[in-house]
């Protein structure tokens, strides 16, 4: 394992997709062998001549056809049962869990910025993380950890409209002017350490897109484009190493089956362009991607969609990911039930010390608070 603190296992890459509102495990992947599944579903219950089979017993949404084809391939793990002690239903609480990883207490910092912090502990570079959409998740902050934050990559910097650089030198000349005083020294007086990371970040990141080139054409969708711009800025080597994203929202409480199969259409399509886009530029097997959710949804459907649960489900999926079915799936019997939902049946930092270590060569303990066992399913 690489040092700590000396910048991790270079050149290995994380790409995040936070599936946000509550992803419904049971309809994502499914227990189409169990008649329990279509008793406790009766309006819900995807039939299993729909079910896109992984072995005898489980299978992903008809939905997720591009997920299940990098399955085909072996680049998928599926994470069963992923969660964490003593579930919380409410979306900002749980969501906070699996940012900081520390389910008992309120944490001040996430545990990518920490890692972000690990694999580049002077600051040198500003676009170490980057996050692909609104504001800041609370997963990529810790204190002086630089983290750019973009909306739209082809927009993005200060005053992106002027083209011409001796124009645009002009009109920061006259924003510093604003803050009394003249160049770069008077704007860094006035300007706090973060913002002007912020000026570096958009600088370095607003070239990507003019030297991006790719075959592969995504779709014309937020999580799509969002895949886009993580490859433009991956492939403009400026190195970034830790990528964020989210979609959603899965927050299925009516119109389930609808909803859900556009939700997965559009994540699995994108993640299988990100893919091809990764194997042409010949960093499919320098990059992970995990997808999860804050929690699952309850077994029983309420005849329209799904209720907040727990017991979820996760994805790692990349060139060099020993795919398969990792942990155990949860129990649908009433008497092994959490109150309606599925318990959890391995801790979620169980998955991201194995990251940590064996992916980005980084002691997973001080950021998952405490020593777990690790998964296989990413090759040293």
């Amino acid at each position: 394992m690489a040092s700590i603190g000396n910048g991790g296992n270079g050149g290995k890459n994380v790409v995040v997709l936070q599936l946000s509102g509550g992803n419904d495990a049971l309809n994502t992947v499914i227990p189409y062998n169990d008649p329990l599944y279509y008793d406790q579903r009766p309006y819900l219950g995807i039939p299993e001549d729909k079910v896109l089979h992984l072995d005898g017993k489980l299978g992903l949404n008809p939905a997720m056809g591009p997920i299940k084809s990098l399955w085909d391939d072996g680049k998928v793990a599926v994470i069963q049962g992923i969660g964490y002690p003593s579930p919380n239903r409410s979306h900002f609480r749980s969501m906070d869990v699996w940012h900081t990883a520390q389910p008992a207490d309120i944490a001040p910092e996430g545990w990518l910025g920490q890692a972000i912090r690990e694999l580049d502990p002077k600051s040198e570079n500003v676009v170490t993380g980057v996050n692909f959409g609104r504001g800041l998740p609370r997963a990529m902050y810790a204190k002086d950890v630089p983290v750019a934050s973009v909306g739209n990559l082809e927009t993005y910097g200060l005053m992106p409209d002027i083209k011409d650089e001796a124009a645009r030198a002009l009109a920061l000349e006259a924003f510093s002017q604003i803050y009394g005083g003249s160049g770069k020294d008077a704007i860094s007086q006035f300007i706090s350490q973060v913002g002007m990371d912020a000026l570096k970040g958009a600088d370095i990141l607003r070239t990507a897109p003019a030297a991006y080139s790719s075959s592969v054409e995504y779709a014309d969708t937020p999580i799509a484009q969002n895949m886009k711009s993580i490859a433009q800025v991956m492939f403009a080597d400026v190195g970034t190493r830790v990528f964020y994203t989210q979609h959603g929202s899965f927050d299925t409480h009516a119109n389930e089956l609808n909803a859900h199969a556009k939700l997965w259409g559009d994540v699995s399509t994108a993640v299988a362009d990100f893919m091809d886009d990764l194997k042409e530029h010949g960093k499919d097997r320098d990059t992970v991607i995990l997808m999860f959710s804050e929690f699952g949804r309850r077994i029983n459907d309420n005849g329209a969609g799904t209720d907040h649960g727990s017991g979820g489900v996760a994805f790692v999926i990349g060139g060099d990911v020993s795919g398969g079915l990792y942990g155990e799936f949860p129990s649908l019997r009433p008497e092994d039930q959490l109150e309606g939902d599925m318990h959890f049946s391995n801790d979620f930092r169980i998955t991201y010390s194995t990251i940590l270590d064996r992916w980005l060569g980084l002691d997973p303990a001080p950021i998952t608070n405490g020593s777990f066992e690790q998964m296989d399913f990413v090759r040293n």
